[in-house]
């Protein structure tokens, strides 16, 4: 599972920093499409819940019984 997270949370970030380019392009426009400004949030929500997982990941596997450090 926490393999298949990474891979996402990597395909995400690229999502994300193709939107923001995107968005960038075109507010920067003549006559700006102010919605667009609203694309990068979807996988900035994403990534910041995967971030969340994987940050956190560590601390919980330390703290479960019966594992050795």
């Amino acid at each position: 599972m926490s393999k298949w997270i990474r891979q996402f949370h990597r395909w995400v970030s690229a999502a994300f920093v193709l939107s923001v380019v995107a968005t960038t392009i075109a507010l920067a426009q003549k006559e700006p499409m102010i919605w667009v400004s609203y694309i990068p949030l979807l996988p900035l929500a994403l990534l910041a819940l995967s971030g969340i997982y994987l940050f956190a990941l560590p601390y919980v596997r330390r703290q479960r019984p019966g594992t050795a450090e």
